[in-house]
């Protein structure tokens, strides 16, 4: 019986759906995912920053099972980001992804046919240097010209890719047309086949099954959005694994309960309920209270009332205040206490050739403490410091950056969460340096839970 490997697009959906999710909300979606026994979990295309640094890291330290597969963009500077932000992952796999769509190469990347097919070599080429694990996705697939495919998967073989995608970005693919495909492909050369049908004809599922039968080795699946459903290609496989002959790794007597909890997570369920993004200006104090519950914080009737005020204030000049905003607001105003520890100075380095390294020095009742320490990042390293001085290491619930400012000198706003206990203790800092904003974010936080626990 032939293993169809299953990877999820979950997180790439969330990205391209827009979805306003924490870094909590993402890291506990992979790991649900990892959980469920997907054999890889496709990160969203990176954005070079210091934010989206940390966060990366994070969810590819906390993926145990599956393979992480990171694109690697289409420059070195990309290329070494990709290597960067996956350095930790316990199996990692780079993807070169290019579209195989004359309207697309030209549109997007303004290339002719010859030169894309060069570029994608080169990119697979390169990553193949630096990771054993190299996958092409060719995007818009079945509206490139005839034979077209067919080369690029070639050349991007020959340059060392170990799979490739046939993703359907139009959403125009039949199922007879990805058997066609696929048995192209296969005849021409040695390789693993992965399919990523669009669902916009409501047809993944029959697009899925036509490539298992046609020799695909795997399928691309999500929660939600436009693409074949994990939870009706688990249903397909346990009642049809027998006549197509496959078999793959998730959870399929669990994969509904899986895919219902990653849901909730992500704030979208089935019967469209919609998770709570804005408040009205008009709301009450008892409507307020009850999001801040949803958002898991646990404050007193008086940090409550702090809060309120303060929305209040923030209502006179919007019609809505959504979500972070109100976080941005609990931050500021709840749980304010006496500062224990106080910032007295930090050095942060940091370069492409070796590991950041922080320098922070905080005050305690009139005494000085300095922590040293190197992390993934001038952020991450910081905030090892501070673990390094208190002796004592704290869940990282959240972790936002925001620009308060515009211009190069501008304001940058950072609220943190940590967990204690059980409980979340929110910090903001701000700084026209970002990681000095991240300090004091942090500090904020760790004095609040030092007054609780004193």
């Amino acid at each position: 019986m032939k293993k169809i490997r299953v990877s999820d697009v979950t997180l790439s959906a969330i990205v391209e759906q827009d979805l306003s999710l924490t870094f909590r909300e993402r890291l506990a979606i992979a790991e649900k995912l990892d959980a469920s026994g997907v054999d890889y979990i496709e990160l969203p295309t990176l954005i070079n920053s210091k934010e989206n640094e940390v966060i990366y890291r994070t969810i590819v330290a906390s993926v145990k099972n599956a393979t992480v597969k990171i694109p690697v963009g289409v420059d070195a500077e990309s290329l070494a980001f990709a290597l960067e932000c996956g350095k930790k992952a316990h199996k990692l796999c780079l993807q070169v992804v290019m579209p195989v769509s004359t309207a697309q190469m030209e549109y997007k990347y303004h290339l002719k046919a010859p030169l894309m097919q060069a570029k994608i070599g080169e990119l697979v080429k390169n990553a193949k240097d630096i990771c054993d694990c190299v996958e092409f996705v060719a995007l818009d697939a079945f509206r490139a010209e005839e034979g077209f495919l067919e080369a690029c998967v070639k050349t991007a073989v020959e340059a060392g890719a170990c799979s490739v995608t046939i993703s359907d970005d139009a959403g125009i693919a039949f199922p007879e047309d990805y058997e066609k495909v696929i048995k192209s492909i296969k005849n021409a050369c040695d390789v693993s086949v992965f399919v990523q049908p669009s669902d916009a004809l409501d047809m993944a599922t029959a697009c899925a099954v036509e490539s298992i039968k046609a020799g695909a080795d795997g399928v691309k699946t999500s929660v939600f959005g436009e693409y074949l459903s994990a939870q009706v290609f688990a249903d397909v496989i346990r009642a049809k694994k027998y006549d197509l002959d496959v078999t793959c790794s998730i959870d399929v007597a669990n994969i509904k309960s899986i895919s219902s909890a990653i849901t909730d997570v992500a704030g979208v369920v089935a019967d469209d309920d919609k998770m709570v993004e804005f408040i009205e200006n008009t709301a009450t104090i008892k409507d307020v209270s009850e999001v801040i519950v949803q958002l898991g914080y646990e404050l007193s009737e008086q940090d409550v009332g702090n809060v309120y005020e303060e929305f209040k204030k923030v209502a006179q000049k919007k019609e809505t205040i959504d979500t972070k905003e109100l976080e941005a607001i609990i931050a500021s105003t709840a749980m304010q206490v006496p500062s224990t520890y106080h910032l007295v100075n930090y050095v942060v380095t940091s370069s492409n050739i070796i590991p950041a390294t922080a320098n922070v020095t905080l005050e305690k009742d009139g005494e000085k403490f300095t922590g040293v320490s190197t992390g993934d990042g001038p952020i991450d390293a910081s905030f090892h410091a501070i673990e390094q001085i208190i002796g004592h290491h704290y869940e990282l619930d959240d972790f936002q950056v925001h620009a308060v400012t515009k211009g190069r000198g501008a304001v940058g706003s950072s609220i943190i969460r940590l967990r204690a206990d059980g409980k979340l203790y929110p910090g903001n800092g701000v700084s026209t340096d970002i990681v000095g904003a991240c300090i004091r974010a942090y500090i904020n936080a760790l004095n609040k839970i030092v007054y609780e626990e004193n």
